[in-house]
């Protein structure tokens, strides 16, 4: 596959699962890369802050096909519009550009990402029942190309950054952590998001606001970030960071408030804390 300058490789497809994942996050934050220095325009889709380039199209479309070709059993879903059903019970969730506003501007903090989930409603990661929100997840990679930092881990495989396993979060309360979050500022007017966002934000003792959900979720397995929480989160942003966050020994967690879905990350202590923060708050009929 050719787009500019940049020509994508074909894989092999006797890699085992955790060896394609890394590849193909590995080439499609390359050629995402490769693209934006030939020159991009943005097309936006919901609002200002969120919007789909060229190459989150063709870094996608390389990931449709070479898992097409590598692993044809299976089901296919992409942030860009990718639907394909598959019969070996496992589907590959894919997000070419993870902080397309942050790539287009010029930021290091965007990422390809991928997961392979189970399709079933069978248990998921670390044991905890899978749910329609927060399904079944094998594996998951990361891939910040301009850091070339590279997270990998899932259930068959320790996480690692680069190749070098991470030691995962700190048992640390969450009142003496650092907590990334996003919430678009729309959110902040309507009570039932603004309500249980602040009532978790000022639980930490500080928080940053990257705009790449799976950026923060490798850091939160590496431990440079303490913990996370975010709502309404769709797969392709939750799944990567989750499979990573698990193992590397550290908790996630979905926890339904005012009719919303919230996501949490971080040691154990820390996702109890979030949760009990995010569910303090008046609940709406």
């Amino acid at each position: 596959m050719t787009t500019g300058r940049h020509t994508a490789i074909d894989l092999d497809p006797s890699l085992d699962d955790h060896q394609l994942a890394a590849a193909l996050v590995r080439e499609a934050g390359q050629l995402a890369l490769l693209m934006r220095m030939g020159g991009l325009q943005a097309q936006r889709k919901t609002s200002v802050s969120d919007v789909v380039t060229a190459a989150d199209h063709a870094a996608e479309a390389y990931v449709l096909e070479q898992l097409r070709r590598c692993r044809p059993e299976d089901g296919i879903l992409g942030e860009e519009g990718t639907a394909v059903a598959g019969t070996s019970g496992r589907t590959w969730v894919i997000d070419p550009v993870d902080g397309t506003y942050n790539f287009l501007h010029g930021s290091t903090y965007w990422c390809s990402a991928l997961a392979l989930k189970a399709d079933d409603a069978g248990t998921a990661t670390g044991g905890a029942a899978a749910t329609a929100a927060d399904p079944a997840v094998l594996l998951g990679a990361i891939y910040q190309p301009e850091l070339d930092k590279l997270w990998l881990g899932g259930e068959q495989h320790p996480a690692t950054l680069n190749g070098e396993r991470i030691a995962g979060p700190s048992e640390i309360p969450l009142a003496e952590l650092c907590a990334a979050t996003y919430i678009h500022p729309t959110w902040l007017a309507d009570p039932r998001s603004a309500m249980p966002w602040h009532a978790a934000a000022v639980s930490a003792a500080s928080l940053r606001m990257f705009g790449s959900g799976s950026c923060d979720l490798g850091r939160i397995a590496d431990g440079e970030l303490g913990c996370w929480f975010q709502h309404s989160c769709p797969e392709w942003d939750w799944l990567p960071g989750k499979a990573i966050v698990r193992a590397a020994g550290g908790d996630t967690g979905v926890v339904r408030v005012n009719g919303l879905d919230w996501f949490i990350a971080g040691g154990p202590t820390a996702v109890r804390e979030l949760r009990a923060a995010l569910t303090s708050v008046p609940q709406f009929a």
